[in-house]
């Protein structure tokens, strides 16, 4: 589901599926510079979450919602 999704992405915006990664990253690593309580909720295995880990959690808390 969140490769297709990114994929989806990065056609959209004519660029590759690993620059979307790389984009979704930096914003990761510039929020992680002062981050705020809810980045923090972010459950991740190293220093700061990885693209895929903020997107797992991001769509797990979308579908949290719907139901």
């Amino acid at each position: 589901m969140n490769r297709k999704l990114l994929r989806k992405v990065a056609r959209e915006h004519g660029v590759s599926l690993n620059e979307v990664k790389r984009e979704i990253q930096a914003a990761i690593d510039h929020a992680y510079t002062n981050p705020t309580e809810e980045a923090l909720q972010i459950p991740h295995k190293g220093e700061k979450p990885t693209a895929d880990e903020v997107i797992a959690h991001i769509v797990g808390e979308i579908k949290s919602r719907k139901s």
